[in-house]
């Protein structure tokens, strides 16, 4: 499968460099000033799309502070809060998305947001959004992911999660409800994730299962996953942004800085520019280079009838004499006529 997707006039594919997706999430700190500067520094580290997140707290869950509506895994950067009071925290308030999207487009890069339901959907239709995206919790939300694909745009999914059969659930919903343009990104669904939890050789796999275009959902810190992801095949890379960690917010402690992600953006296109074809031989590039190859030469001056020894017939650099592979051949031989040392072997030396 190869194909290419077109995203707000970006070129999605294996034919095109990656697609570097700057995730804001709730790193805005609820102050549309600060989200604004994230989209600035987002288009001057070179990210090519983005992505916010369109809900509520009521769309979200229900405000209780109790059970399993209680964050209490003493393990989570969100421990002690009631997902309510988390997501009442992280939100982007609606008002903010026109706003965001302008600056963004004025700046270069496809804005677009991750809708989680019904109702941010037909609010992002009306903002006109160039491709959709659902978030690895709902990749089992199969009326959602239709409403989604029923608007006929690309659709980006994390797999975060989901098992086979789940994926199979979710692609078959997708593409009867009317998405053509699908793209699965790999995805672990712990923040952060680990190199280690990360299996990124599932990316090719999720390529030829489901025929579709795919990428990384990336919350590993560093660059080094999402550069390996791009060797595997991932046309697209998702990763959580800030304008510095230290500055706090929901998912600020996965998230890539400014000079972090201008290295994600150059070092991904690196890798895919590295991809090429099946290649042997020389390339054009390296044909001047074969002269440096070693090769038989004359080590020391000799006499018509002198016999070659490994004394006065080394393989040597450059490469301009007989391949070394003859050196015994020409061993025991006569050299013809009366030769210089730092002469290349050729046959016609050869008594």
């Amino acid at each position: 499968m190869n194909k290419t997707i077109d995203i707000g006039g970006r070129l999605v594919g294996r034919d095109h460099r990656p697609f570097v997706i700057a995730e804001m999430s709730g790193n805005h700190n609820q102050s549309l000033d600060r989200a604004l500067e994230i989209v600035e520094a987002a288009a001057a580290s070179g990210a090519h799309a983005l992505k916010i997140q369109t809900y509520m707290p009521d769309t979200m869950t229900l405000d209780l502070a109790e059970r399993e509506f209680f964050i209490a895994d003493k393990n989570s950067l969100w421990k002690g809060k009631s997902l309510y009071a988390l997501y009442g925290e992280a939100y982007t308030p609606w008002e903010w998305h026109a706003p965001i999207f302008e600056r963004a487009r004025e700046r270069g890069m496809v804005p677009f947001s991750t809708p989680f339901d019904a109702t941010a959907v037909d609010f992002l239709e009306d903002l006109e959004v160039a491709c959709y995206k659902i978030a690895s919790f709902e990749n089992t939300d199969l009326p959602l992911i239709r409403k989604v694909a029923a608007t006929g745009k690309p659709l980006i999914i994390s797999t975060g999660m989901a098992s086979v059969a789940e994926l199979d659930e979710t692609v078959r919903a997708a593409r009867e409800a009317g998405c053509d343009d699908l793209i699965l990104l790999k995805c672990t669904s712990t923040y952060p994730a680990t190199p280690a939890n990360t299996n990124i050789l599932t990316i090719p796999h999720l390529r030829e299962l489901f025929g579709t275009e795919v990428g990384l959902s990336d919350h590993t810190m560093g660059v080094g996953v999402s550069v390996a992801s791009v060797a595997l095949g991932a046309t697209v890379v998702e990763k959580h942004f800030t304008l510095a960690r230290a500055d706090g917010g929901v998912d600020s402690a996965f998230s890539m800085e400014p000079a972090e992600m201008a290295s994600l953006v150059v070092e991904t296109e690196r890798a895919w520019q590295a991809l090429g074809k099946v290649s042997y031989g020389a390339t054009a590039a390296e044909e001047k280079s074969k002269v440096f190859r070693r090769s038989l030469y004359i080590a020391e001056d000799m006499k018509a009838g002198e016999v070659f020894t490994p004394a006065n017939l080394r393989a040597i650099r450059p490469g301009l004499g007989l391949p070394p592979k003859f050196i015994d051949l020409a061993m025991g031989k006569k050299v013809k006529h009366d030769v210089a040392k730092g002469t290349p072997l050729s046959w016609d030396l050869l008594v």
